[in-house]
């Protein structure tokens, strides 16, 4: 009978919930922390929480075995690898949490993007950036449904402007006939 160290255990457990993280997660970014102090770091999970993300920092060797088990391991395993490395899991629409991340690396220029895998696709740091300049999904929509409506409401404008310049022009016959 063998027995388990606890620490080992608890790196177990580690590994355990970054796997289920990753398989909920429609997308992963990956960023270089280092340099952030823990009040700023502290202050970016909580905006990010509410943008429906979570920002998790953990060893590389354990991310790489947790991202192994659900078969999301990034090729770029050994930029993962090098320095800090925070992973931030994005539950659902991923525009709001990058905008998010966007705007502390604004502010702070920190934290650094290493690179991102959205929706299965491999992304550089500043694909991932460049994402976040993106409008919301809903936005999106909107500006997609209205760009549809557009040219039956400019047709509708069309024949109601001929209609219109009809009449004036038969009330203004009919007030120099009579």
């Amino acid at each position: 009978m063998n027995k388990i160290s606890p620490n080992r255990q608890k790196k177990e457990q580690i590994v355990a919930k970054l796997s289920e993280k990753a398989t909920r997660a429609k997308g992963l970014v990956f960023t270089n922390y280092q340099g952030l102090t823990h009040v700023q770091l502290e202050k970016l999970k909580k905006a990010l929480k509410q943008a429906n993300a979570e920002l998790v920092v953990t060893k590389n060797t354990l991310l790489k075995l947790a991202l192994g088990k659900v078969a999301k391991e990034p090729k770029e395993t050994k930029e993962t690898q090098q320095g800090p490395t925070a992973t931030l899991f994005l539950y659902a629409d991923p525009i709001e949490p990058l905008k998010q991340l966007a705007r502390t690396i604004k502010e702070l220029k920190l934290p650094a993007v290493k690179f991102g895998i959205i929706d299965g696709k491999s992304l550089t740091g500043e694909q991932v950036l460049t994402l976040a300049t993106l409008p919301a999904f809903d936005v999106l929509m909107a500006q997609f449904i209205g760009m549809m409506k557009l040219p039956i409401y400019n047709l509708h404008r069309v024949f109601n402007w001929n209609i219109q310049k009809l009449v004036m022009t038969l009330k203004a016959i009919e007030s120099k006939k009579v």
